[in-house]
């Protein structure tokens, strides 16, 4: 797995860079060697903040954790994208690595309980309307919503969605 490394606001030492190498080789098993590893690190406030970003096969895996110590944050970052794989496992299929959830290479103690699919239980249907992306996060924001779709009037009615960020700010995705 390929790695590289961005810092933001923050620097580390290189028993970093070492542990960040380490851990994200206990991710090998899942992944084919041309897989791609981004880890952002950011000192917020008194705190780090370490976001990694896996890529393969046009699949993506995203973790971020904050916490005092970096070492701490890169550690629940790469378990948390551990826990996704394998929460996800029957729906990733053989996107990833076939020999990835062989019995003899998972300690006993990281078998999760396979849980029922995700069903929808909701469908709603509603005409996206033609506004500016300021007057979507308004509107997003009356109905108390994390994320609204409309036509963008300002993109030739071009489809998109603005969403609620978790530092308080919003994002637009545009459609091709």
């Amino acid at each position: 797995m390929k790695i590289q490394y961005q810092e933001r606001k923050a620097s580390v030492d290189g028993g970093f860079y070492t542990r960040a190498e380490r851990k994200l080789a206990k991710l090998d098993r899942y992944f084919s060697h041309d897989s791609e590893a981004v880890i952002k690190i950011d000192r917020v406030r008194e705190a780090y903040s370490v976001e990694v970003t896996v890529s393969s096969q046009n699949m993506y895996f995203r973790a971020e954790e904050r916490s005092e110590n970096s070492y701490a944050a890169l550690d629940d970052a790469v378990d948390a994208i551990e826990r996704q794989i394998r929460k996800h496992r029957t729906k990733l299929g053989k996107r990833i690595r076939e020999t990835a959830f062989d019995k003899t290479m998972m300690d006993p103690q990281d078998v999760l309980p396979v849980e029922d699919p995700l069903k929808i239980v909701r469908t709603k249907h509603f005409a996206l309307k033609s506004m500016t992306a300021e007057e979507a996060v308004l509107q997003m924001d009356l109905l108390g919503h994390n994320f609204y779709a409309f036509r963008n009037a300002e993109a030739g009615d071009m489809v998109c969605i603005v969403y609620m960020r978790a530092d308080g700010n919003y994002g637009l995705i545009e459609t091709e």
